[in-house]
């Protein structure tokens, strides 16, 4: 699995607005320069997260854009929805294993068990953390399905 550019720097630009005084506005150039981004991708990716509905514009001599909602009402989930494609959609199957239009594994496919397996938790995951979590450096789970899973940098 791999996180594409979009998720990442979109991820990162939300971050960057979670962080932010409250009622304070971004602007294009500002999170451009921030994050090393180009203007137009900045553009790009603050229009896809306006139209998901995270953020809204501010107009005016301040204006910028400002989170739609508290960090702490924002998951990650959501985030990635706006960004980027489920780990297994609806479409998965369209994109590998098919010839003369339907899938060859078609009843019988262990594959997409696994993947749907892995997409429902990660999907788990991603709804139960926060901007506000990810902001506090707070990032904790508990229960016996995260013992092995390790913190690394």
């Amino acid at each position: 699995m791999k996180i594409t550019a979009p998720e990442e720097y979109g991820l990162r630009c939300m971050l960057l607005f979670a962080r932010a005084k409250p009622g304070t506005s971004l602007t294009l150039p500002e999170i451009s320069d921030k994050e090393g981004l180009s203007l137009p991708y900045a553009g790009k990716l603050i229009m896809i997260l306006k139209k998901a509905g995270l953020l809204k514009a501010v107009r005016g001599r301040n204006g910028g854009y400002i989170l739609a909602q508290l960090p702490e009402k924002i998951s990650l989930d959501e985030i990635f929805a706006a960004l980027g494609d489920k780990l297994y959609g609806p479409h998965h199957c369209d994109r590998y294993g098919r010839t003369k239009g339907e899938c060859v594994h078609t009843g019988d496919c262990q594959v997409g068990s696994i993947w749907r397996f892995f997409d429902q938790y990660i999907q788990t995951v991603l709804s139960r953390l926060t901007l506000a979590d990810v902001v506090s450096g707070k990032v904790e789970f508990s229960g016996p399905e995260f013992s092995n899973i390790q913190e690394t940098n």
